[in-house]
């Protein structure tokens, strides 16, 4: 008989990674979600985000305190149930996805065992037939823990951004106990505690979900990572651009805000006529943090809330364009038409690193005329570029920076004559490439002057 001809085993074709995050309350649960969908969908993936299944049953009018020991047990059965219902149907879609898709569960069917005793959640388990591995183990890759501010970061606790929490800060750790508890004998569990600021908890979030996933995105997500922004003076044509890239349709509103030194934005991100919503609130710097959360909205609610947005500001049209150059992401934001002047053919180039400067700038894509580094100078602000009026003529509304200290904020009052000179003349400076070939050549000539 004729040997089988033995072949290597072929990868799949696609990837479906189904994530379930966790946690105590005011956690970053709700931002980390708006994050790992805006990174992997710039990565071409497909995300579907799974709600949080107790949220939505209790928004109907249930409320959990005041349920009896008979109706939380019922209440939890049906929660399940439902949840693994809401689940499948994300998984089904997923099947049928040509492209890799991230499934993110905003808790999953464990957290239900956390509320209740162990004798009361075998008997839901056998009631439905079902077993922890199964639900567990075998139903989602990865779990991830992102440990309540109430543990670890007790001045950021709060409840106002979220209609269902009620918790003190008392029961808010009791719960996040639970919750970790609950995912224990899971293969694959990941705790992020509250040891570093809420912009690197989101990075470590981040960081291991890629690592599950196996992508190389070099270190954009590392502990020590800082996000840097250069302008870059124009591209080539997308058929000339030498490598793979998405383009997305960004539009930003800003919104009145009832707070004093926040700012609130929305956001429409386009990509082959479909678009996904978020809501941003930035809220002022307190003890050295300045916190963003992020949150996906529906259409319905992105169109109620644009009726709030300020017209003080106008609206940022711009390309967003992803892409990966030696194992590093790139992200370039092309303003586009409408906008103010000071925006016309205003393009930026975004990166995290470890690199220091001059690391940073021999490995930055030499296919780009990028022309300065403008990270943290506000004149490259998104905020600032969007007020509508010249700067000049409303220095009261150029933002320097977030402040919850209103006399360092009146110390610092920026100088915006001199901001709009660096937007302006940026573009007649020399590239960093240049900058840097000329500093090599300068130390090279003294390097061999003084060994003469």
């Amino acid at each position: 008989m004729k040997d089988l001809e033995v072949k290597d085993p072929i990868p799949p074709t696609k990837r479906i990674h189904k994530l379930v995050l966790t946690g105590g309350p005011c956690g970053g649960k709700t931002t980390g979600q708006a994050h790992l969908a805006t990174f992997f969908e710039s990565l071409g993936w497909k995300v579907f985000r799974v709600p949080e299944t107790a949220t939505v049953l209790m928004s109907g009018g249930i409320s959990f305190g005041d349920l009896n020991e008979e109706q939380i047990l019922d209440f939890q059965e049906h929660l399940v149930s439902t949840m693994m219902a809401l689940e499948d149907t994300y998984f089904s879609m997923a099947e049928k996805c040509a492209q890799n898709v991230l499934i993110i569960a905003d808790r999953g069917t464990m957290d239900a065992s956390a509320f209740i005793s162990r004798d009361a959640w075998e008997k839901i388990l056998t009631k439905l037939g079902l077993e922890d591995i199964e639900i567990s183990d075998n139903r989602y890759n990865h779990i991830v823990h992102m440990q309540s501010a109430a543990i670890g970061a007790e001045k950021f606790y709060t409840t106002e951004d979220h209609a269902a929490r009620f918790e003190g800060i008392e029961l808010a750790r009791e719960r996040d106990n639970r919750a970790m508890e609950a995912w224990r004998d899971h293969p694959y569990v990941d705790i992020i505690d509250n040891r570093s600021d809420f912009d690197s908890k989101i990075n470590r979030l981040i960081d291991l979900v890629v690592k599950r996933t196996g992508i190389n995105v070099g270190d954009r997500f590392s502990a020590n990572s800082r996000k840097v922004k250069f302008v870059v003076s124009g591209i080539c044509p997308d058929s000339d651009f030498p490598v793979k890239f998405t383009d997305f349709q960004v539009v930003h509103h800003y919104l009145h805000s009832a707070q004093k030194g926040f700012q609130t934005r929305l956001r429409k991100r386009v990509r082959n006529g479909r678009a996904t919503f978020t809501f941003t609130v930035r809220k002022p710097e307190l003890q050295g943090q300045t916190v963003e959360v992020k949150q996906p909205i529906s259409q319905r609610d992105y169109s109620n809330l644009l009726a709030h947005r300020d017209d003080n500001h106008l609206p940022i049209f711009k390309t967003r364009r992803s892409f990966l150059y030696e194992n590093q992401q790139y992200q370039l934001d092309i303003y586009r038409a409408p906008c103010h002047s000071r925006c016309k053919n205003l393009i930026l180039l975004e990166t995290f690193t470890t690199s220091n400067d001059d690391e940073l700038v021999d490995s930055l894509p030499p296919f780009l005329k990028v022309k300065k580094n403008v990270t943290g100078d506000p004149a490259f602000s998104m905020y600032n570029l969007s007020i509508r009026s010249d700067w000049e003529d409303s220095a009261e509304q150029f933002c320097h920076r977030l402040s919850s200290d209103d006399e360092e904020e009146e110390e610092n009052v920026y100088d915006v004559r001199q901001a709009h000179e660096r937007l302006v003349h940026v573009s007649e400076e020399n590239t960093v490439f240049d900058v840097r070939r000329n500093e090599k050549q300068a130390s090279e000539s003294s390097d061999s002057g003084s060994s003469l």
